[in-house]
């Protein structure tokens, strides 16, 4: 079966390309490389340079695919811009989302595994979090998302197009197994950046806010490997091939660390002690966000199996070693794939 990935040059997105490989699909990528990377496409991957905003041109291609399904990751994800250009969240996430359901529309493709996230729960209630929790976003990025599973719903109610919306954690981590890590212009991510700070590629490592109700005054969060995503995405997108209803998911490790437990644990990992700082807090980030994720376990039969902390640092540590600058650096020869069709 043929699935169109967008966003499939980015994080996430080639890490699912890689499993959808290994589960027997034929992941076909399509992105406009506003932040995604070449080089991370397996050359055997088909590879299309477009965006989710032309309908016509995103229609043509899984007509002329014969695509299956869409995974969905291409949009804009750093929570600071949000803040301060709304404009682009809104027109890039929602309006494109819009878009790419015309063009599944118009090509007759009726099922979707949407990447959704963690932020459309804002400061949590309770812990931990369930996907009946309070949906109260803090951020403007958690508010598209929450808008594009809305529209996905009333998509679903209307025309019968059928979805998976998984909400994710904190992904982190690396291929073991292909050439492929986390690469973001800016690096926003909190592991990328302690990673950087031990190479010597940054200075130091900030520590945003020390007195939150947490054990050790820092923030807590959910690590997830992005391997453990990546097999996610493929349980979703074979419960909707197999006729399956549209059903919104957690995705995380269920357990937390903080941002002192995250240093601490690459200190020891990369052998480097590194220089850390300490800085105010960061507007809209909650003290702590851990994952119920038992209703995709019991419903999907998802397994964790490479989130440990040790396991999640130790494979990125491997790849930002081989990459000290990215994938940016990496020079593609002359392109056998496609880039765009008329």
């Amino acid at each position: 079966m043929n699935i169109l990935v967008t966003g499939g040059a980015g994080y996430i997105g080639s890490h699912v390309v890689e499993e959808l490989q290994k589960s027997g699909f034929t992941p076909i990528v399509y992105d406009n490389f506003s932040t995604g990377h070449e080089a991370a496409v397996p050359d055997e991957v088909q590879l299309v340079e477009g965006d989710i905003h032309d309908v016509r041109f995103a229609k043509h291609i899984m007509e002329q695919f014969k695509i299956d399904a869409v995974i969905h990751f291409a949009a804009s994800s750093l929570v600071g811009e949000s803040m301060t250009d709304p404009a682009k969240y809104y027109f890039n996430n929602v309006e494109g989302s819009l878009h790419l359901l015309e063009a599944m529309r118009g090509a007759g493709v009726d099922r979707m595994v949407f990447s959704s996230t963690a932020a459309v729960y804002g400061e949590p209630e309770a812990v931990p979090i369930t996907e009946d929790s309070r949906l109260a976003p803090t951020n403007v990025y958690g508010r598209t998302k929450l808008a594009i599973e809305g529209m996905l719903a009333d998509y679903d109610h209307a025309y019968d197009m059928r979805y998976v919306a998984l909400r994710y954690f904190n992904a982190a981590g690396a291929s073991p197994t292909r050439d492929i890590g986390e690469d973001h212009s800016p690096e926003s991510h909190l592991i990328p950046l302690i990673l950087k700070t031990a190479q010597g590629v940054r200075k130091q490592v900030s520590i945003f806010g020390t007195d939150y109700p947490t054990a050790d005054g820092t923030c807590v969060r959910d690590y997830i490997h992005v391997c453990d995503l990546a097999k996610a995405h493929v349980l979703a997108l074979k419960h909707l091939l197999s006729g399956g209803s549209s059903r919104v998911y957690n995705l995380g490790s269920e357990n937390g660390f903080s941002v002192r437990q995250m240093i601490d644990s690459a200190k020891k990992v990369t052998g480097v002690d590194f220089p850390v700082v300490e800085e105010a807090r960061r507007a809209g980030d909650p003290a702590v966000l851990i994952a119920s994720s038992a209703k995709i376990r019991e419903e999907l039969g998802w397994e964790p199996q490479h989130s440990s902390v040790d396991e999640v640092i130790s494979t990125a540590w491997k790849w930002h070693k081989g990459h000290p600058h990215g994938l940016s650096l990496i020079h593609i020869s002359e392109p056998t794939r496609l880039r765009r069709i008329s």
